[in-house]
């Protein structure tokens, strides 16, 4: 004996050569329009996806609980308009994935989520909770009026009702992003919701964010709040009308003559 082993072949079994596995981290849908890729900042992979969905369904499910047990007796700080607030902010994320996902696939990714809208949004809503929190530690007078929470409550769920359904009935042709290119399946929406309102995605986004304000009764925030959205809509719906009116030519002017956005100052 040489010391030397046998081959592989000469024991009855063959050797196969074994290829690293590589996991299917892109979604099936990921997204081919160059408008509408993932961004990168967030992984876009099931993996990341599900557990982002985990950590909202647990934000929304503690605020909810909170809110609906009308907060903790005797606590400043566990109340139950903060939880209405956290509790809406989580459903709000949440929905917007799961809208894409069910009627608008082709553009759906971990994007959909709309977590990555910038420093400044998650600014504002950090704002939004300190000011909360400190008035109602040294100032808890200020925060009384409890019909005003109650219209914000009001306010908050038909403007989350409607974004959601106006992006369900425009499907296809609904998109986060501004569409510089017109895709196949883009149509002119204006039935439905479309008939009251031209961007009824945009005044359900600005009165959703109003709402909260108003439950929270923050009057500094809800002030930020309307210059910072009106600042953003006033910007983006001009861009994505030009667009519209490149795609669809007179029937987009037509239609714009008709209808309005119930923006206030954006006709």
């Amino acid at each position: 004996m040489d010391g030397a082993s046998p081959k592989p072949e000469e024991n009855g079994f063959s050797v196969r050569k074994r290829t690293p596995w590589q996991p299917p981290n892109p979604l099936e849908t990921a997204p081919v329009n160059p408008a509408v890729k993932p961004h990168g900042g967030i992984p876009n992979t099931p993996l990341m996806m599900s557990f982002i969905a985990f950590c909202l369904g647990c934000v929304f499910a503690t605020g909810a609980l909170l809110f609906t047990i009308g907060g903790i007796p005797g606590s400043r700080w566990a109340d139950y308009r903060l939880g209405f607030f956290v509790a809406s902010w989580a459903f709000f994320h949440y929905a917007e994935f799961a809208v894409t996902a069910g009627w608008n696939r082709p553009k759906v990714s971990v994007d959909s989520f709309l977590l990555n809208n910038g420093i400044a949004y998650h600014l504002a809503n950090g704002i939004a909770a300190t000011e909360f929190l400190v008035t109602q530690y040294f100032f808890p007078n200020f925060k009384t009026y409890r019909f005003v929470s109650q219209i914000g409550i009001v306010l908050t769920l038909i403007s989350h009702a409607l974004r959601s359904g106006s992006m369900i009935h425009a499907a296809t042709s609904f998109s986060h992003a501004v569409m510089f290119k017109k895709e196949e399946d883009h149509v002119l929406v204006t039935d439905g919701i479309y008939a009251w309102l031209r961007h009824p995605s945009y005044t359900g986004f600005f009165y959703w964010g109003l709402g909260t304000q108003l439950t929270l009764q923050n009057p500094i925030s809800f002030v930020g709040y309307f210059i910072v959205m009106w600042n953003f809509f006033h910007q983006r719906i001009p861009i994505e009308e030009r667009q519209l009116v490149k795609f669809f030519g007179d029937d987009y002017i037509n239609y714009r003559k008709r209808v309005g956005t119930l923006i206030p100052f954006i006709p």
